[in-house]
């Protein structure tokens, strides 16, 4: 399945697929261009088996510093002759001038991330500001190094958080902080980020790679179907109102795994040997995969 993106460096090896935003010379500022070669790679990486994990990171000095503001028009890339109301997003989710020109670009590359089936970690090397910061929300675990600063600056230009960031950023940090970020819309270092728990780890900019391959490497080595149902059973079932919806999906995830990689994972157990997980996510998720809503898939 090859693919040539203009924005976008894709790059798999060992089942690991690092995704390099490739604008270096903008800083690899956010285009609506970016925004849609981002939907495809993510829903191309979550249809191929070699891919196991994703890295995400820059190219150059910085990760992302934020939307492209040079472009002429609305530089968001929206349709100002629309006038759209909640009712236009509910009912028309998926209508061609919706999607192009009301809703957000970066909310877009979102739930790309968040219905992807592998795991994928943001190798923050370097200004991580606006879309920059906001898309790595929706990414299960943020690396940074020393000269990582991470922005949510929305209300220095007077607009919004955007990319779905105010469903992920809370979670991950708290409202209070999150709120404090993105009202003060300061820039602060990646010890500050660590010390919130939004990134796990500050690394110098030598080893931020090796550390996130290292991360990414043990993922690879599970299985990728349980894998693939870890990440949007924990992101859903969070989300849900009582524990029990959780434990209904558990169950069913429970008794169609044991069928199959489970079989394996408990013979390596007691052969004290590697498991060899044969299952993979295109053919052989649980047959109630997908059990949701399936409205943010549509794009």
């Amino acid at each position: 399945m090859s693919h040539t993106y203009s924005t976008l460096d894709w790059s798999v090896s060992d089942h690991i697929l690092t995704l390099t935003l490739n604008r270096p010379e903008q800083m690899n500022a956010f285009t609506v261009e970016m925004c849609n070669e981002l939907i495809h790679a993510f829903d191309r990486a979550s249809a191929d088996d070699d891919v196991r994990a994703i890295i995400v990171t820059g190219a150059g000095k910085a990760f992302c510093a934020g939307m492209d503001l040079s472009r002429e028009g609305n530089v968001f890339g929206l349709d100002e002759s629309q006038q759209p109301t909640l009712s236009d997003l509910n009912e028309r989710f998926s209508d061609k001038d919706i999607v192009e020109g009301v809703r957000d670009t970066g909310g877009r590359v979102a739930l790309a991330i968040f219905r992807c089936t592998k795991p994928v970690i943001a190798a923050i090397n370097g200004a991580a500001v606006g879309i920059g910061a906001t898309m790595t929300c929706a990414m299960d675990i943020r690396l940074a190094c020393e000269h990582t600063r991470i922005g949510f600056v929305f209300g220095k230009v007077g607009i919004v958080p955007e990319a779905c960031s105010t469903w992920f950023l809370p979670r991950i940090v708290g409202i209070s902080t999150a709120l404090e970020w993105s009202m003060t819309a300061d820039i602060f270092k990646a010890d500050v980020a660590k010390e919130a728990g939004f990134v796990s780890k500050v690394v110098s900019a030598d080893t931020l790679m090796q550390e996130a391959r290292a991360l990414a490497s043990k993922m690879v080595e599970r299985s990728a179907v349980s894998v693939a149902m870890i990440r949007q059973m924990m992101y859903r079932n969070s989300a849900l109102d009582h524990p029990a919806d959780a434990h209904k999906v558990e169950s069913l995830g429970m008794f169609y795994t044991s069928l199959n990689d489970g079989k394996e994972g408990v013979a390596s157990f007691l052969e004290k040997r590697p498991a060899d997980f044969k299952a993979r996510v295109s053919k052989d998720m649980p047959p109630v995969y997908p059990w949701w809503d399936k409205q943010e898939s549509s794009d």
